[in-house]
């Protein structure tokens, strides 16, 4: 932790940051929210008082939220679907930045190494988490660079990460009163440490905690059936949704034409820009080559 310590925290409340917020006594903690959605202020509130962490949140408004979309796919040069969790980074690395801080931590990287998505539980884990270790990816870096904030990443220290992909699958997913989890040996190794509430959670991905996937419904609504399927007809990308047309017209607008693969790359399914062979997804539109690859396509 000491090579990895940043004056703040992304915190959600969630089991990752608490674990990196226990370890981290005097960090300050921020949180975003998109109007009232989202649980992660209820739990980020609760533990940060109970850990005596400052708490510093910021409420987002909708208008506020749509405004920023297109700076975000700007610097992204994605139009993933994703985008709402990129949208809730963006916001808390904009209060850091607020706040005078200049570096952060986030949680990135539990998930992956410790077996969090519950698609993983019916995997063998043994070969696919060295696999999945090898090409992980966390937008937070890149718009923290962005927005002049260090992001660092205690889970993705490479000792921790060899660490962990020696610890055997059955000590990541398993049974605990009746019901199974991932990222078990970590929740048991931080009982008496952290509220049984924290450390036996159900995963909240970002957009979710945060409320920013309620964006979708909002930007989706502003499209009608016949426009959305007469843009399936028009255009060469295979939209997964409504909200996915949306961010890609903004794509057009602020970054452009589709990058054409490069030498050593596929063309993608999805979109037909160049995608690596050894890659589970596109990170410019969210194609998924992976089976489960929804759950982390906005990393």
């Amino acid at each position: 932790m000491e090579r990895n310590r940043a004056q703040a925290l992304l915190f959600s409340g969630g089991l990752d940051t608490s674990i990196l917020a226990f370890l981290s006594p005097g960090v300050y903690a921020l949180s975003v929210r998109l109007e009232e959605f989202g649980e992660d202020f209820k739990y980020a509130k609760a533990l940060s008082e109970r850990l005596g962490l400052q708490l510093h949140l910021r409420k987002v408004d909708v208008e506020e939220a749509l405004e920023a979309i297109p700076e975000v796919i700007r610097i992204r040069r994605s139009f993933d679907p994703a985008l709402p969790n990129d949208l809730a980074l963006y916001f808390a690395l904009q209060l850091a930045r607020e706040q005078g801080f200049d570096s952060v931590m986030t949680g990135d990287g539990a998930d992956e190494l410790f077996a969090g998505y519950d698609y993983m539980f019916h995997l063998d884990l043994e070969h696919y988490l060295p696999w999945l270790a090898e090409r992980m990816h966390f937008s937070a870096g890149e718009l923290g660079s962005y927005l002049g904030i260090e992001v660092r990443q205690p889970f993705l220290d490479e000792a921790l990460i060899s660490f962990a992909l020696s610890i055997q699958p059955h000590l990541k997913v398993r049974e605990e009163g009746g019901r199974k989890y991932g990222k078990w040996i970590l929740r048991k190794a931080f009982e008496g440490f952290l509220p049984q509430e924290v450390i036996w959670q159900a995963k909240r991905p970002i957009e979710v905690g945060s409320g920013f996937a309620e964006l979708r419904g909002i930007v989706a609504s502003s499209i009608s059936e016949e426009e959305f399927a007469e843009a399936q007809r028009t255009y060469p990308i295979q939209f997964l949704s409504k909200d996915h047309l949306y961010y890609y017209r903004i794509y057009q607008r602020v970054v452009g034409q589709m990058p054409s693969p490069q030498p050593g790359e596929e063309r993608c399914l999805g979109c037909g820009a160049g995608i690596k062979p050894s890659a589970f997804h596109c990170r410019i539109c969210g194609w998924c080559r992976e089976a489960g690859c929804e759950d982390f396509r906005s990393l």
